[in-house]
C-alpha cells in the first residue's frame, strides 16, 4: 500500500469499539483473512462485511480496539478492504497490532463528528483526513512506520529486509 492520498466511503462507529465487536470471538478458530473479513464488525453492524467496499474507511470515537489483544481484529478490517481506521484514540495494543499487520490507522480529534456515508480522503504521510467538508489533523507517521505500512506489515517488511541483505 502506498501512502499517497486514498479515497473511500466513511463508515462511522462510536466510542469503545472493542475487539469482540470488530471480530467476534466465535470466529477466532480461524486465521484465514478472508473468513475473518466475512465477519468483520458483525456485532457492531450486521451488514458491514456485506456492504463495505475496498478503499472505504472506518471512523470512530475514542478507545477504538479496546478489549483483548487479538491480532485477528486488525487483520479482519484490512482483509475486508478497509483502507484505514481514523479514530479519536486507539487502544495501545490495537494500535501496535494494526501497524504490525499493515493496517493504516490515524488518531484525529473530531473523528466521531464525521458524517457516515460521505466520501473520505486520507493523506497518511501528512496525517490529514478530509470528509464531509471537514479536515482533521493527526500526526504524520514517522518514516519507520511508513516503511512497515508500505511493506504490508511487520513480517513482509522483515522478509524484504532479509532478502535485501542476502539472508533470506
Amino acid at each position: 500500500m502506498s501512502l499517497s492520498t486514498m479515497r473511500g466511503k466513511v463508515w462511522r462507529f462510536g466510542d469503545d469499539v472493542n475487539t469482540d465487536e470488530i471480530i467476534p470471538a466465535r470466529y477466532l478458530n480461524t486465521s484465514d483473512p478472508a473468513e475473518l473479513a466475512a465477519h468483520c464488525m458483525e456485532d457492531a453492524d450486521a451488514d458491514f462485511a456485506k456492504q463495505v467496499k475496498p478503499g472505504d474507511f472506518i471512523v470512530a470515537g475514542t478507545n477504538f480496539g479496546c478489549g483483548s489483544s487479538r491480532e485477528h481484529a486488525p487483520v479482519s478490517i484490512k482483509a475486508a478492504g478497509v483502507t484505514a481506521v481514523i479514530a479519536e484514540s486507539f487502544a495501545r495494543i490495537f494500535f501496535r497490532n494494526a501497524i504490525n499487520v499493515g493496517l493504516p490507522i490515524l488518531e484525529c480529534p473530531g473523528a466521531s463528528e464525521l458524517e457516515p456515508d460521505t466520501e473520505g480522503e486520507l493523506d497518511l504521510a501528512a496525517g490529514a483526513f478530509r470528509a464531509g467538508g471537514k479536515e482533521l489533523r493527526g500526526s504524520a507517521y514517522p518514516q519507520a512506520m511508513r516503511r512497515l505500512i508500505d511493506a504490508g506489515g511487520l513480517m513482509p517488511y522483515v522478509k524484504a529486509r532479509l532478502a535485501e541483505s542476502g539472508r533470506s
